[in-house]
């Protein structure tokens, strides 16, 4: 007599696939058709960053539809990297895995490489907080969004080290996107916040494991087993299928947030969170609108002119390491690139600073003895924040360009700040959610520390009012 076929053996791929995860499994049926996605977008991404480079400064009466150097950088600060910022919230990493030329040239150069293992230096966990405010800081030096030059040299110089990275560490992987690129941290706090995923269930990957023996080809280097974020998943849908235990799904915005737990807060990503796509990104994009900024520069040049003392004002710097173009009538003195790092690090302090405090109030607040720890975990509730916080400072340049082609915008300042007010307002729901989910806390407690995040979301509100509102 046959025996009947334990229930829980029946794989998942019985049950009726949602749309979701009909996509998901045709993302991995036709990865012919995404590498063919990838290659068109590295052949469209080295032609705007090599060729304007070479081309003369645009001339009076140039436009986007007339010129490649102004059409290149409208393409890039303009439309997109603005709207890669938007596309992570809302799809997770799915311009890892599918757009980004970076990860495919670093991932064939590792394919061909020498493909040695990681070494323990270049896993450390403050290589992404590190790379975005070093990126950062630089590009604002050399005028990274205004200059052709210094787009081949700030996004082509990463592009060479990316592939270098491939070729020696790694055997098909993507070594640089899981630990050097200077986003990389960005898209993992971003992709928290996306309302959709790759979901493993665990149970049913292991008892596939017999019949399935061979590993997922995972390039970002994800366990995927244990996987239970979609931080560091590429989106890719390679694993798709998987098992029958790897499917494409919804889930509520924020959830994971949400149930994180403070002893799986990293202290690093909040740091990049706090001091660099807040603080840092708030330094960066202010720094040229801002009176505080010419006032004090102004006041130092008048007391070294007084003392005969001239070596700060000379304008002798090379492009590449600061701002240097004469044609255009733009030049950056010794002073001026003193007084960039001097704004962007003090932005960086006096905003992070606030935060840190009321954090650390908050978190003095919960249960458990480590305070800090508290505070790192509080601190994933302003990545709402920090990520409308980046798409508003890039899409300035939008405005900027489209302005210059004749474009009224009227309901801009409406827009802005309704999306001021959607970040905030999201942030502080996100850390109700978190809080109240919180066992252990009492009621006065919890609301105590909501009025923390409240007092730090006001802070970085500020700046923004003061650049779009007052200045």
């Amino acid at each position: 007599m046959e025996m009947e076929q334990p229930i829980f053996f029946q794989p998942m791929a019985l049950r009726p696939a949602s749309r979701l995860q009909r996509l998901g499994d045709a993302m991995q049926r036709h990865r012919r058709f995404i590498l063919g996605i990838q290659w068109a977008v590295v052949a469209f991404y080295l032609a705007l960053v090599t060729v304007p480079a070479f081309l003369p400064l645009p001339g009076t009466g140039s436009n986007v539809l007339n010129n490649l150097t102004l059409l290149a950088q409208f393409m890039f600060w303009g439309i997109w990297w603005p709207f890669v910022i938007i596309s992570t919230l809302t799809l997770g990493r799915v311009w890892c895995g599918v757009f980004c030329p970076e990860g495919t040239l670093t991932e064939l150069a590792s394919r061909h490489g020498l493909g040695r293992p990681v070494p323990r230096w270049l896993k450390w966990g403050g290589w992404p907080f590190a790379a975005f405010v070093i990126t950062t800081v630089y590009g604002q030096l050399v005028s990274v969004y205004e200059y052709p030059k210094a787009v081949l040299l700030v996004l082509g110089g990463s592009t060479v080290v990316a592939v270098a990275v491939g070729f020696i560490y790694g055997k098909s992987k993507r070594v640089w996107c899981r630990h050097l690129c200077p986003v990389s941290g960005v898209f993992v706090l971003l992709a928290r916040l996306a309302p959709v995923h790759f979901s493993v269930a665990r149970e049913q990957w292991d008892i596939a494991a017999m019949n399935h023996p061979a590993p997922v080809d995972c390039a970002p280097l994800i366990d995927m087993r244990r996987m239970k974020s979609g931080a560091q998943c590429h989106m890719c849908g390679r694993c798709s299928g998987h098992r029958d235990a790897v499917t494409l799904a919804a889930r509520l915005p924020g959830a994971e947030i949400a149930n994180l737990k403070p002893v799986e807060a990293s202290a690093w990503e909040a740091r990049l969170l706090v001091f660099g796509i807040i603080g840092t990104a708030v330094g960066a994009f202010q720094w040229s609108s801002s009176p505080w900024f010419v006032a004090i520069k102004t006041r130092v040049a008048e007391w070294l002119i007084e003392r005969d003392s001239f070596a700060l004002l000379q304008d002798n710097a090379p492009w590449w390491l600061m701002t240097h173009y004469p044609e255009a009538n733009d030049v950056f003195t010794w002073l001026d690139g003193i007084g960039v790092l001097a704004y962007i690090g003090a932005m960086a302090l006096v905003l992070g600073g606030w935060i840190t405090l009321w954090l650390r109030s908050a978190g003095a607040l919960l249960p458990g003895c480590n305070t800090k720890q508290n505070a790192h975990w509080l601190a994933y509730a302003l990545i709402p924040m920090g990520g409308l916080g980046v798409f508003l400072g890039l899409s300035s340049l939008t405005v900027t360009l489209l302005k210059a082609e004749g474009l009224a915008m009227s309901w801009l300042p409406e827009t802005r700040g309704a999306l001021l007010v959607l970040a905030a307002l999201w942030s502080l729901g996100l850390g109700g959610r978190m809080l109240f989910a919180l066992p252990g806390t009492s009621r006065v407690a919890r609301l105590a520390a909501l009025a923390c995040l409240a007092m730090a979301i006001a802070g970085i509100l500020l700046p923004w009012v003061f650049l779009f509102y007052l200045w």
